[in-house]
């Protein structure tokens, strides 16, 4: 029997007779370090791409946004050349934004916790595709308020396929239902708020976003990735508010808060099942 994906036991419970070697979790971080530098790449260009700048994921290659100059190899190794340069560029001495190898440490971090949990498995393996694709969009949408469908619809797709093949604890039932539901309980409250206050308060990606996390997490798994998510997010709204940085609009990115929770619920537990 294939091990679930999401389990009722508690946050990143094993025993020990089934505890993942050091290798398999040092390997695990590797790959998300690589990953991440991947995912790096992605967080930037995606957006430019849908606003028909001329990029692509490739082309042209990795170089200094300040100077233009092209990255070499040693310069594009995942933290480690960011230690090295001292977080400047070494042909113009501009500092390079943090952002870079946190989220490297953070894709390596969730991959290594994903072996810890399901270990180095196809689940596992899922579980860190999963990750990594979140950490995409929650980023994205912190820049820019974009949930491109580039990323979510394979999301949504992948977690039905998941479902499938057995890769999750969730029978393909209720990630259907998971999926339709989470469209629809996001689509209701945006109309729902536009109806009474005239302004919208989410885009459509939020819904996509929450389709995708009902396929993978399951029908039952909706209610306690919202509230968590609202929770997270007035409070950060209310945070900016007080120092005066929230802006005219009032509008706070939701992505990042959803992902977050569908964190805590997939390493708890918290989904449709045992």
């Amino acid at each position: 029997m294939p091990m679930p994906l999401l389990q009722s036991s508690g946050f990143l419970t094993l025993d020990a007779a089934s505890l993942p070697s050091g290798w398999d979790l040092l390997g695990a971080a590797i790959l998300g370090l690589l990953i991440g530098s991947f995912l790096n790449v992605l967080i930037y260009r995606l957006p430019l791409m849908l606003q028909k700048e001329p990029f692509n994921l490739s082309v042209p290659g990795s170089h200094c946004p300040h100077c233009q100059h092209p990255l070499q190899a040693r310069d594009l190794w995942p933290v480690l050349s960011f230690i090295f340069s001292k977080g400047r560029c070494r042909h113009c001495g501009h500092a390079v934004t943090w952002r870079y190898p946190a989220v490297e440490v953070l894709t390596a971090t969730l991959f290594a916790a994903c072996v810890l949990k399901w270990g180095a498995t196809w689940q596992g393996l899922a579980a860190c595709f999963f990750s990594a694709c979140v950490l995409a969009l929650a980023w994205i949408d912190w820049d820019t308020f974009l949930l491109p469908d580039a990323l979510t619809q394979p999301l949504l797709w992948s977690g039905l396929c998941a479902s499938a093949l057995h890769l999750t604890h969730v029978p393909l039932h209720e990630a259907l239902a998971g999926a339709v539901g989470g469209y629809a309980v996001l689509w209701a409250v945006y109309w729902g708020f536009k109806l009474c206050t005239g302004k919208e308060g989410m885009g459509y990606g939020d819904f996509k976003l929450m389709a995708a996390l009902g396929a993978w997490l399951g029908a039952w798994a909706l209610l306690p990735v919202l509230l968590m998510a609202s929770v997270g997010g007035l409070v950060w709204g209310v945070f900016q508010k007080i120092r005066g940085q929230l802006g005219d609009n009032g509008h706070v990115p939701f992505g990042p808060f959803l992902a977050s929770a569908a964190w805590v619920c997939m390493f708890g537990g918290i989904s449709f099942g045992v």
